[in-house]
């Protein structure tokens, strides 16, 4: 097991070393674990496509490149949760930039399927990604307990949708 994952099951933070409570804790669970999701879609889709980690550039100039590099940007931002206390604010805006580096790999599967049912995945796939900005909007900060519940179900939705159009495995 990691250190991070024993650190998640103890409830504890990296940066203060002492329990991790409250509402800030619990935001950063919902936050953390739709932007896993959303980067485990996003990976499971360029796999399918056969784009490969090392198409990420810092000025990516191809639809390969930029689904890369979303992905690269997102992992670091992820791993940054480890690294400090929860800030419902700062990890929804995490969620949000998983959910769009997934939307930019969907729109690179979309355009490479051509079927019915990668349009499906590609729309499930902005939706999750509207969902998860309006969560960590300025109005709502994270902390918004309806807007984050929507953008877990429209995570959900889109999972399900990538799984449908073959991208994810089940």
């Amino acid at each position: 097991m990691s250190e991070s994952s024993t650190r998640e099951q103890q409830g504890t933070s990296t940066v203060q070393g002492t329990p991790a409570a409250g509402p800030e804790a619990e935001f950063r669970k919902t936050h953390a674990a739709r932007a896993r999701s959303a980067l485990a879609r996003a990976e499971a889709t360029c796999r399918h496509l056969g784009i490969e980690r090392h198409e990420a550039t810092l000025v990516p100039k191809s639809p390969a490149g930029k689904a890369a590099n979303a992905i690269r940007l997102s992992e670091r931002t992820l791993a940054s949760l480890d690294e400090s206390a929860p800030d419902p604010a700062a990890d929804a805006r995490c969620a949000r930039n998983a959910a769009a580096a997934a939307t930019i790999a969907a729109q690179v599967a979309q355009a490479h399927d051509a079927t019915e049912l990668a349009d499906a995945a590609h729309q499930a796939a902005l939706a999750a990604s509207v969902a998860a900005l309006e969560a960590a909007s300025a109005k709502a900060l994270g902390r918004d307990a309806h807007l984050n519940a929507e953008a877990s179900n429209a995570e959900a939705a889109a999972c399900a949708a990538a799984t449908a159009a073959g991208w994810l495995e089940p």
